[in-house]
């Protein structure tokens, strides 16, 4: 465990937010900062293959131990926190065998809640940690960095039987860029996991996708002193066109890839 928490804290001493509206990629510089310790990390560690590309992203493979052909699997994490809120100076807080009731964000009025975030009454017990309500953790996805790396350490160290593991460090997620450069093909992997977020044990076999767009409604004014029956809400205008597109899919479909299970399956 003190391991795994070192190997976090140093990760969040990096200030690795990602920019929305930035076209090349990575979008800071922070994460390539944070992109060639991994790849260093990687090295000492005794990954094989280590690469890091000029986008930031971070492959290596952990050597397989057995003597038989297995398929490589891979594991993944991102590199970047949300632009939404700053990851500068990152100050984690460590609670201890959590007993319920609010948790003090540094020495403010912040705090965090059960009443807002239920879910803290499943953590009774647990090693929990906050900020110190300044900025954000960077947990999402750092701790999913420090959860691999430190796996494939105790894989080694506890002589568990396994095939090639790839693993890969990608930037941008937060801005939705990082995903669309990686290098499949070098990554060649049968099948991979993303480590970022859910409870312990959870698997989620599907995801959600959206997109977004800029519509510009172009029209004539009229003076809303002679404008009854004729003055049309601009977006009213562009709502035929917003909805309904051929060959879209509504909340609720479902398409499924070869190879992934179903909802239905166990």
């Amino acid at each position: 465990m003190d391991k795994l928490l070192d190997r976090f804290f140093n990760y969040v001493s990096f200030d690795t937010q990602s920019k929305a509206n930035v076209k090349h990629v990575p979008s800071t510089d922070g994460q390539l900062k944070l992109a060639r310790a991994l790849q260093q990390e990687m090295i000492a560690l005794g990954f094989e293959r280590v690469s890091l590309s000029e986008h930031g992203c971070v492959m290596g493979t952990w050597p397989g131990n057995v003597a038989w052909p297995v398929p490589a699997v891979g594991f993944i994490a991102h590199l970047d926190t949300s632009p939404d809120f700053s990851g500068k100076h990152v100050n984690p807080q460590i609670v201890e065998n959590y007993r319920g009731g609010d948790i003090a964000l540094g020495i403010g009025d912040e705090v965090l809640s059960p009443v807002m975030f239920p879910i803290l009454h499943q953590m009774l017990g647990q090693t929990l940690i906050t900020t110190d309500g300044k900025t954000l953790l960077g947990a999402d996805d750092k701790a999913g960095i420090a959860e691999i790396l430190t796996a494939m350490v105790r894989l080694r160290a506890r002589k568990i039987p396994h095939g090639d593991i790839r693993v890969a460090f990608t930037p941008d997620e937060e801005v939705g860029k990082g995903a669309q450069l990686f290098d499949v093909a070098a990554f060649n992997a049968e099948w991979a996991y993303t480590v970022d977020g859910g409870g312990v044990g959870e698997l989620e076999c599907e995801n959600f996708n959206a997109a977004s767009v800029t519509i510009k409604i172009l029209g004539n004014s009229v003076h809303p002193g002679s404008a009854k029956g004729v003055m049309v809400n601009a977006l009213s205008a562009g709502h035929p066109h917003s909805s309904g597109a051929a060959g879209g899919r509504s909340a609720g479909d479902h398409r499924r890839l070869p190879g992934l299970l179903s909802s239905q399956q166990h």
